[in-house]
């Protein structure tokens, strides 16, 4: 959950919850029915905790799951024995073994990131197939092979260390590079020579939401970081004070320039950008995770303590900097365009009073923009799909990018002076391609074509329409084999995420191939509090309006059910992060909608998620308990609150990771221990915790493997898909 939003309304009877949970302390099996029996699932101690929100005593007798695993020996070992249900029960799965072995050959196949370019060098990520971490490679050109510069496969055994950004120098014979262990957002950075690979002793710790700025001049570059935290809590504290600081080359951290910092207001977040022309610096300061940020500005001449002169002094709008021409900065912003627009500011009289329009709001969707060679390549989606569109920078239309496909384009970066840039083009049957793209003459030529093992002619992609319960629209995206009978209802899988600002867009993955060719349909619906249709939409969806975006959640699985698409018992929902939070709120308002529920590294306490690391963030998405009227609507939801004995819940895979330290994984721990306990059916509920993961960036490739064979083999038992055992 980086950049996320959206939350909403529902109340409910507060006796209700306080009856559900309980508050003794002794230790409390689930309720015994004669398949759970056969599953017999830990026992998890209860404890004596209530809490006073308001007035409100609310129980909370799982407190103590909330302690971090590498710290207590209680937890870790409640950790090791709900693993071993769980992996009991998944590997007595007869086509698990199969199903895993298919997603291995899916995944064998050589994928490439977009090369970035930086003088004259031009680097890359690419995994042959199998490997655990993409390898960075540099090269002369922009199709060339190359050679490898790091390769993060050497960091680990097991292939849990990450390459987690990257940025060459101006001139491409240095590059800082950030490694991320387990899964943590923690980042550790240092420094390569590109020519040998050697690596010089430059080495920063306690980095972390930061990227890596240079300085136009090559003598260092910029990053962010947090206080060292105390010795114990740097995986759960709150993620407060951070810092933006200068690293000069060939210098220690303890020498590093203090460039920015704001203790009166220890949530702020920071993010610094040089101007290509090296001129100025310009300071980006967000409050949470939306989009609405303060923009700042220096010379980078002025005093390492020369005050920012302030351009935008508010939270009220997005201004995100593209680039400038001498004074003119130009924004892409949402003032006064929902959905929207590029306008520019004379940094001599700021202000928003003072913005001139150069690209106006239209009917698509603005979702970013670059400034390449004169001109303004604005990436807009219609209905959720990538349209690019080219304008001079003073507005006028310069016609359109032909794009390959009706899918999902991602890139365009690069200076103001780059003739050419790279963008990667896919869909829910294309893997990922690789372009580069002649700004001047406004023509794209494919340099990476991936091969993998599946015909994608074999499958039908298609967009729906539906209604919400308020009468609202929202698109879905339907994926499935084109042989399936469409007469008859098929096991589908609903997918979304509904929040931070955030468009879900089709996108290739190897698992979902999987999953159609065993005959299942995929869903995926654009729910309100993403950014699919701008920031209206993400309002709609965020603070008390978060119902809003299960009511859309739940209203996509209707359709599919009324449209015989799928059938109650055959139909599937699956989130992850602030989309396991959806599935986990949908399980407990309708749990009798659906066959399967999977939420993935889930938000589930949604009265003290923000006590833990990056939780402070999501204040502005989700609002607090510490509020009055925002505790009313997260309790409200809450999942982990709202589950109630004696309810026949659908079979629940809950899966998280141990060294998760975005979403701790207290949230799943503690909602899977009250959803175990108040299983009247005979659905099972599975908490699965991987081991040395976080929440989901730098993940080795074989634990993606792992984890999919492993959804897939829960729904094809909890659906009863008819997948036959091969040998």
């Amino acid at each position: 959950m980086q950049m996320l939003n959206q939350r909403g309304q529902a109340i409910v009877l507060v006796g209700c919850v306080l009856a559900t949970l309980g508050c003794s302390t002794e230790s409390s099996p689930s309720v015994a029915t004669s398949q759970q029996a056969a599953i017999k699932y830990p026992e998890t101690r209860r404890v004596d905790q209530i809490d006073d929100y308001h007035g409100v005593k609310v129980a909370d007798p799982y407190r103590w799951l909330e302690a971090d695993v590498r710290e207590s020996p209680e937890v870790a070992e409640w950790v090791e024995k709900q693993n071993a249900v769980a992996r009991a029960y998944l590997d007595a799965i007869p086509q698990r073994p199969q199903i895993e072995q298919r997603l291995t050959e899916l995944w064998n196949y050589a994928r490439y990131s977009a090369p970035v370019e930086e003088g004259g060098k031009y680097f890359f990520r690419k995994n042959d197939g199998l490997q655990n971490q993409a390898v960075l490679y540099v090269a002369d050109t922009y199709d060339g092979e190359g050679r490898v510069l790091l390769d993060p496969n050497t960091w680990s055994k097991d292939g849990t260390i990450a390459l987690a950004d990257y940025a060459p120098s101006p001139d491409g014979k240095l590059l800082a590079f950030a490694r991320s262990e387990a899964g943590s957002d923690w980042q550790q950075i240092f420094l390569v020579d590109v020519a040998t690979g050697k690596e010089r002793p430059d080495h920063l710790k306690w980095a972390r939401f930061s990227d890596i700025e240079w300085a136009r001049s090559g003598k260092g570059f910029y990053y962010s970081r947090y206080p060292e935290p105390a010795e114990g809590q740097q995986y759960q504290t709150a993620a407060l004070n951070q810092m933006v600081y200068f690293h000069a080359l060939g210098t220690t951290q303890d020498e590093d320039q203090l460039v920015y910092r704001r203790p009166d207001h220890p949530e702020w977040g920071f993010g610094i950008t040089p101007s290509d022309n090296g001129k100025y610096l310009v300071l980006s300061i967000s409050r949470g995770t939306d989009p609405q940020n303060q923009v700042l500005m220096r010379e980078t001449t002025a005093a390492a303590d020369a005050p920012f002169t302030e351009l935008i002094g508010d939270f009220d709008n997005q201004f995100w900097f593209l680039g400038n021409e001498d004074t003119k900065f130009f924004f892409l912003t949402d003032l006064d365009a929902s959905k929207k627009r590029v306008v520019t500011m004379d940094v001599a009289q700021p202000g928003r009073e003072h913005v001139t329009q150069v690209v106006p709001e239209s009917e698509a969707t603005l979702d970013g923009a670059t400034m390449l060679s004169g001109r303004l390549v604005c990436q807009y989606m219609v209905d959720v799909l990538s349209e690019v569109d080219l304008f001079d920078l003073t507005g006028k239309s310069l016609g359109k990018v032909d794009l390959p496909g009706k899918g999902t384009v991602v890139g365009f970066a690069g200076e103001q002076s780059d003739k050419e840039t790279f963008y990667l083009y896919t869909s829910y049957n294309t893997p990922t391609e690789v372009y580069r793209y002649d700004v001047p003459a406004n023509k794209s030529e494919l340099i990476r074509e991936p091969d993998v093992k599946f015909d994608p002619s074999d499958y039908t992609v298609e967009q729906i329409f539906y209604k919400s319960k308020d009468g609202t629209r929202v698109p879905m995206m339907l994926a499935y084999r084109k042989d399936v009978d469409r007469a008859q209802p098929q096991p589908t899988l609903l997918y979304a995420y509904g929040g931070f600002n955030i468009p879900i867009l089709p996108a290739f993955r190897p698992e979902y191939v999987a999953w159609m060719e065993m005959g299942g349909v995929l869903a995926v619906a654009n729910l309100r509090g993403g950014g699919e249709y701008g920031e209206e939409w993400h309002q709609a969806g965020k603070l008390l309006n978060k119902q809003n975006v299960f009511d859309d959640f739940i209203a996509a699985a209707e359709w599919l059910v009324a449209e015989h698409r799928t059938s109650r018992p055959q139909l599937a929902i699956m989130g992850g992060s602030n989309g396991g939070l959806l599935v986990g709120a949908v399980e407990v308002q309708r749990p009798e909608l659906f066959g399967a529920c999977i939420p993935i590294v889930g938000v589930m306490d949604m009265l003290r998620f923000h006590t833990f690391t990056a939780g402070q963030f999501w204040r502005d998405e989700y609002g607090s308990s510490e509020d009055p009227e925002q505790f009313k609507a997260l309790y409200a939801y809450s999942p982990y609150h709202n589950i109630k004995d004696g309810v026949d819940y659908p079979a629940t895979l809950v899966m998280t990771a141990d060294t998760d330290d975005r979403v701790v994984p207290m949230h799943s721990f503690k909602f899977a221990a009250a959803l175990q306990r108040a299983q009247s059916g005979a659905a099972p509920i599975l908490l699965r915790i991987e081991t040395r993961a976080g929440h989901g960036a730098g993940t080795p490739t074989s634990k993606l493997i792992e984890n999919a064979a492993d959804r897939w083999a829960f729904l094809v038992k909890s659906l009863k898909m008819d997948v036959p055992v091969t040998d």
